[in-house]
């Protein structure tokens, strides 16, 4: 099926229908039931539970318990780098925002602005600046962490639409992260400000923080906004939030902070954990 049509049936889906009803239904405890469904996605999508804290399915009470499940220790290690990848999953894009441009895909941008729900002033703070946008798809671990230490100041959730958000849905639908439901973490840190986008999308039950829990549903028509002057601290590695069922985190940094790995490449598969800088401009 070409790009176009896949968009075309999203357009025609009831997402949001589809999205709390699929959040019910992640929370069930069904017993065998349950635990049928989570053998059939590990085994269609590839999930490796070798590497979960709990690799037996039959523990796991609902499906989003087994969706967010923890790791092993020691399953991901943290690299000696200023910063680190904060999840795993692929790289949809990265590298510099044009002014306050970010590029999607071929022919597809969109505006920091209106990504961090129309904040100019937050926004400026990033013009000319670095981004990565990294795609989860549904057989990764959907745990967010920290690329590195870091305070939170503000949380704002913006409402939007429930797109899909994988390779396809971005090639085809104009503005796609910054039209979708999200969360947007704000943070300080050393080496100057950082933002965290946690980005919605169709089948997403929630979105979650450690320092709020769950964000989303309830979900709002307006803008919603949470200030912190003394936020909590993170270290690097440690896990700030959680998507139940997959989807993308885009991530702003001002210009000059750091430099990409030059193995780094759209598509390109990545692991929370492995560095995400070679070298740290700011200190």
């Amino acid at each position: 099926m070409s790009d176009r049509l896949k968009v075309l049936a999203q357009n025609l889906l009831p997402k949001q229908a589809l999205t709390a009803l699929a959040g019910r239904l992640a929370n069930l405890h069904g017993g065998r039931a349950t635990t049928a469904v989570i053998g059939w996605f590990a085994r269609r999508y590839g999930v490796d539970l070798t590497e979960a804290a709990e690799p037996d399915i039959a523990r796991y009470k609902s499906f989003n318990e087994f969706f967010t499940r923890p790791l092993r220790d020691g399953v991901r290690p943290l690299a000696q780098a200023g910063f680190v990848c904060p999840v795993d999953g692929a790289i949809s894009q990265f590298g510099r925002i044009e002014r306050d441009r970010i590029f999607q895909a071929k022919g597809h941008d969109y505006s920091t602005t209106t990504l961090v729900g129309g904040d100019r002033e937050l926004a400026a703070r990033f013009e000319n600046g670095q981004f990565a946008t990294l795609y989860l798809s549904p057989k990764d671990y959907h745990r967010i962490h920290m690329p590195c230490d870091g305070r939170l100041t503000q949380m704002i959730h913006v409402p939007g639409a429930l797109f899909s958000v994988n390779p396809a849905t971005a090639r085809g639908v104009p503005g796609l992260f910054a039209r979708n439901e999200r969360v947007v973490c704000v943070f300080e840190s050393e080496r100057g400000p950082f933002v965290m986008v946690l980005v919605g999308a169709t089948i997403v039950g929630s979105m979650a923080t450690v320092w709020h829990g769950v964000v989303t549903p309830p979900r709002s028509s307006e803008i919603s906004k949470w200030g912190y002057e003394d936020g909590p601290r993170l270290k690097q590695g440690a896990e700030m939030g959680r998507f139940l069922l997959g989807s993308t985190v885009v991530l702003l940094f001002p210009a000059d902070t750091f430099e990409f790995p030059p193995e780094w490449a759209p598509e390109r598969a990545v692991r929370m954990g492995e560095a995400m800088s070679v070298h740290t401009v700011r200190s």
